[in-house]
């Protein structure tokens, strides 16, 4: 790697100086070795000379990241501060329900609030009070921390000591949805009782979440090193990567089921939990959906996801979307038939997500204008019929854009010009009470038609 500010020569000699610094705090290379797969913690990254700087202004990394990882009052801070969580009055009220101990204690709320291992597998300055650290994330740093930023230290050099590649979106994808979906890890699913008891529901949207947790400069040098996020891409595969995990995890039985009942979990949450009247005339709280085959009255499956990935298939992956859409619907048609119907259904998805998250994956990305068109389409627009799929609509749809104004495809002026169009699709899923699918239908539309107007 050609180094800034100095030339290639001077780069080796400051990463040598620094390999020094930390061989001479105890990272010898037999330690290395020994440690392996090991958590170092928090404290083995923020050293100065690393990534523990108060100013952004390293040479290849920006070298603030620890600082940007604690920030009090930003969404960059937010994984330092979810171990803090558990001991809020809203955390300690959830364990109380749910006849738990001390929630900063209980592995069922650690496997997502810190970076949860077992004691054999820490080394000596990690802390559990971190909460989420850098290695649930980047993986555990024993076997490349002393090495990483060294000559020898590349990227595939690194991610084959054990680096997690979250350059490769289905890589990042799956680190994400461990916690922001669920994973048959352990300790990693937020329960319906878990929700009831009053955990908010969970939502995924893998480009915005990136945004929101970005530590790094995309400048030239991270650009040949692990090449350019393409964002319609992140999105894209992001989606399928929700369904493949969510129709995984339904299919096994020890997730899939609660005694009698599915896992209300998977379940769309205001489909059931609506305002509830009666009348001398017979009011419906519902709309059926074109994309669910499933009995009339039977609460839907949260095909928020699925919506999205059937949209951007079309575009982007047009020879594999009807495979997908078929076994869509052919996954809801089975909730009428039985749960083992219902499993059977939920591998196939699983494994048509699963084809379409690599036609996305290996693509060259795609036309941000094309899928925002076909998300408010006249294929799409008529399955927005409850609030969680619109929510994801809106997101995708101010992530594309975002996309559209980062490639200059767009100015900023211009995006900000129709911000209000914007606005007015974020205001019709302001609140579930609220949420009115006609209304939310009309502005998504608006939405999309002022973006498509600036192509």
């Amino acid at each position: 790697m050609i180094l800034r500010g100095g030339g290639p020569i001077a780069g080796i000699r400051r990463r040598s100086q620094a390999m020094a610094l930390c061989l001479l705090a105890g990272l010898s290379a037999a330690a290395v070795a020994q440690d392996g797969g090991r958590y170092m913690g928090v404290a083995s990254c923020a050293g100065s000379t690393c990534h523990g700087r108060a100013e952004g202004n390293g040479e290849v990394v920006r070298q603030d990241e620890i600082a940007t990882w604690q920030e009090p009052s930003s969404s960059t801070g937010a994984h330092s501060r979810a171990l803090a969580v558990l001991g809020s009055l809203r955390g300690r009220q959830i364990a109380a329900e749910l006849k738990m101990g001390d929630p900063t204690g209980e592995a069922a709320c650690l496997g997502c609030h810190a970076t949860f291992v077992a004691a054999g597998e820490r080394g000596p300055r990690f802390q559990a009070s971190d909460g989420v650290g850098c290695e649930s994330c980047h993986g555990p740093a024993g076997g490349w921390i002393a090495t990483h930023y060294t000559t020898i230290g590349t990227h595939p050099a690194n991610v084959a000591a054990g680096l997690t590649p979250l350059d490769s979106p289905q890589a990042r994808a799956g680190v994400c949805l461990d916690c922001h979906y669920g994973s048959a890890n352990g300790n990693q699913f937020v329960t319906h009782r878990m929700m009831a008891a009053g955990h908010p529901r969970i939502v995924f949207e893998l480009d915005l979440f990136s945004a929101l947790q970005q530590h790094h400069d995309e400048d030239a040098d991270y650009q040949r090193r692990k090449g350019r996020t393409d964002s319609v891409r992140l999105w894209a595969v992001g989606q399928a990567e929700a369904v493949r995990r969510s129709a995984d995890l339904f299919a096994r039985p020890g997730f899939g089921t609660e005694g009698i009942f599915p896992e209300f979990y998977f379940y769309d949450c205001h489909s059931c939990h609506r305002q509830i009247t009666d009348g001398p005339q017979r009011r419906l709280t519902f709309e059926t959906n074109p994309g669910r085959p499933i009995p009339f009255g039977q609460p839907p499956f949260n095909d928020e996801n699925a919506i999205m990935l059937s949209a951007v298939a079309r575009v982007l992956a047009p020879g594999q979307a009807q495979a997908f859409e078929s076994a869509s619907q052919s996954f809801h048609r089975a909730m009428g038939d039985g749960r083992a119907e219902a499993a059977e259904a939920a591998m196939r998805l699983r494994n048509a997500a699963a084809a379409l998250s690599d036609a996305l994956a290996g693509g060259g990305g795609g036309d941000a204008f094309a899928v925002i068109a076909a998300i408010a389409d006249r294929t799409t627009s008529p399955r927005f019929t409850d609030y969680a799929g619109s929510a994801q609509a809106v997101m995708a749809v101010d992530t594309l854009l975002n996309a559209l104004v980062r490639e200059g495809r767009i100015t900023v002026g211009a995006a900000a010009g129709i911000r209000a169009d914007i606005n007015r699709a974020y205001e019709a899923v302001r609140s579930p009470e609220g949420y009115n699918p006609v209304r939310f239908r009309a502005a998504l539309g608006q939405a999309a038609g002022a973006i498509g107007s600036l192509r």
